[in-house]
């Protein structure tokens, strides 16, 4: 994999930083007046895309959602907030953690209902990866944060040698079952 090289500026995590509100429409919840959680991933992959578009400066896409918790259910009718920011950057590649907040527009009370990561690649007219802006780090939250980062991708590195590995033996398996047919 070749990575474009263009010499980018480091940009501050608080340069990255998202947000997005919507109100929870009838169109938007399942039989029981709760926010889907497949409209949510999109609200969270929507948010992550703009903090990573904000850090790249470039086109980006959704390599994955690293992982995701639905805490408490979000009802119709409630505010959605979303916020957003890079945790580290990569070579192309960049975490964005993403925190949802559901509000009782009547009550005003907020809640947390949802935090995702999710790994977005920088990438050029062309489709190939181009390299990110460093992240300066300003706070102690943000070094934590960038220090995290870097398990979890460690951790989706290893799954995926794991998941290759599982795919590699399920082929020999196969072919093996091809080359010697069991006769009735």
């Amino acid at each position: 994999m070749s990575i474009t090289e263009n010499n980018p500026a480091a940009r501050t995590v608080a340069s990255t930083q998202s947000e997005m509100t919507e109100i929870v429409l009838p169109n938007d919840t399942n039989t029981l007046g709760n926010l889907l959680g497949g409209r949510l991933m999109h609200f969270i992959d929507l948010t992550g895309a703009m903090a990573a578009y904000r850090h790249s400066r470039t086109y980006i896409v959704t390599a994955a959602m690293d992982h995701i918790d639905f805490i408490q259910p979000v009802n119709l009718g409630d505010l959605v907030t979303l916020k957003s920011s890079v945790n580290r950057a990569f070579t192309s590649s960049m975490e964005v953690g993403v925190k949802v907040w559901a509000e009782h527009t009547r009550t005003g009370v907020h809640c947390h209902v949802a935090s995702a990561y999710l790994v977005f690649v920088a990438i050029d007219e062309k489709g190939h990866p181009v390299r990110v802006p460093q992240l300066i780090l300003e706070t102690a939250d943000e070094r934590r944060r960038h220090a995290d980062a870097s398990l979890r991708r460690e951790h989706r590195e290893a799954e995926s040698a794991r998941r290759k590995e599982g795919r590699i033996a399920a082929a020999a398996l196969e072919s093996a079952a091809e080359s010697n047919p069991r006769t009735v």
